[in-house]
């Protein structure tokens, strides 16, 4: 069952998405795996994964913040 993400991909890139799983499975693991496998491991990563990358993501976001608000405070006159 599919947990509610804010995350949203267009149909467009979630197809390209399922391409490049298919691909990666057969290029890396020598194995074949069908649209549904690739779609399911997507919403997986999607659910599951994606959360923590995008924390990471907004967390970086800040240090690169404060950082710049800090040399601001050093033009200070």
């Amino acid at each position: 069952m599919r947990k509610n993400t804010d995350i949203n991909i267009t149909k467009e890139k979630r197809a390209d998405m399922v391409t490049a799983i298919k691909n990666y499975f057969s290029k890396e693991r020598d194995e074949e795996m069908g649209d549904l496998g690739a779609s399911l491991t997507l919403d997986f990563i999607i659910e599951e994964l994606a959360p923590e990358f995008y924390n990471q993501g907004v967390y970086d976001s800040i240090q690169y913040m404060k950082s710049s608000v800090e040399d601001l405070w050093s033009i200070q006159k």
